[in-house]
């Protein structure tokens, strides 16, 4: 399930060696090999550093905090709130579609790929980056979260000026790992449908981010990942 030195770009394997070799990434490895004898696990193993493959780390610049792969059939592809093509939109990316429909006019996107934010510079990290086939939360305190609570810490010292988007409490606990005083971190309830309402709706952190983009001199983020 996961090789020794692991298939990941380039950036991210050098800034990340130290976390492959720590004892708690050697347990999730030697977790997995166990699980995939038993059970059915997801995102194929392919797909599991799909984040960092498609966002080198020398590209981030907005980074958006998950917590676990969906854990439906052909649901999970290494993207947090992203599905593959052809596969029915979940509820939590519905309301994000919603607010950005509202935010900055975008049609509501039909598909639930996100790839081409991924390829703009937008880093979709899952705390944990494997489930077991529907059980959701089932790979949790396994090992991955010190692995991308590392990853966390590589962009807030590695980069500037990068736009984390925290939704909900889960991943505003990660707020601890980012300097702010050389990145910007933008706060919102979950876009669950048990939360949106509470304040997601109406967070415009589509425009936000890229005001702040366009302030530091970079490129906005096309945000129709059609």
């Amino acid at each position: 399930m996961l090789k020794v030195a692991p298939e990941i770009e380039e950036s991210w394997k050098l800034s990340l060696e130290d976390a492959f070799k720590t004892e708690s990434f050697r347990a999730l490895k030697l977790f997995l090999k166990e699980e995939v004898k038993h059970y059915t696990v997801y995102p194929p193993g392919k797909f599991m550093f799909n984040a960092f493959n498609l966002t080198p780390l020398t590209a981030v610049k907005v980074v958006i905090i998950g917590q676990d792969p969906y854990h439906g059939r052909g649901q999970a592809h290494g993207l947090s709130f992203s599905v593959p093509d052809g596969v029915s939109i979940p509820p939590s990316l519905k309301n994000i579609y919603k607010e950005l429909h509202n935010d900055i006019g975008i049609p509501i996107p039909k598909t639930g790929n996100l790839e081409n934010w991924a390829r703009q510079g937008i880093l979709l990290l899952n705390a944990t980056l494997s489930v077991r086939a529907q059980q959701a939360g089932s790979h949790q305190r396994k090992g991955w979260e010190e692995f991308t609570d590392s990853a966390i810490r590589m962009v807030s010292e590695l980069r500037s000026g990068v736009v984390f988007l925290l939704w909900g409490k889960y991943a505003q606990d990660k707020e601890n790992l980012i300097n702010i005083r050389k990145h910007y971190v933008l706060k919102a309830p979950h876009p669950s449908p048990f939360s949106a309402n509470r304040g997601f709706f109406g967070c415009r952190h589509f425009s936000k981010t890229n005001e702040i983009l366009r302030q530091n001199g970079l490129c906005e983020i096309d945000w129709n990942p059609q």
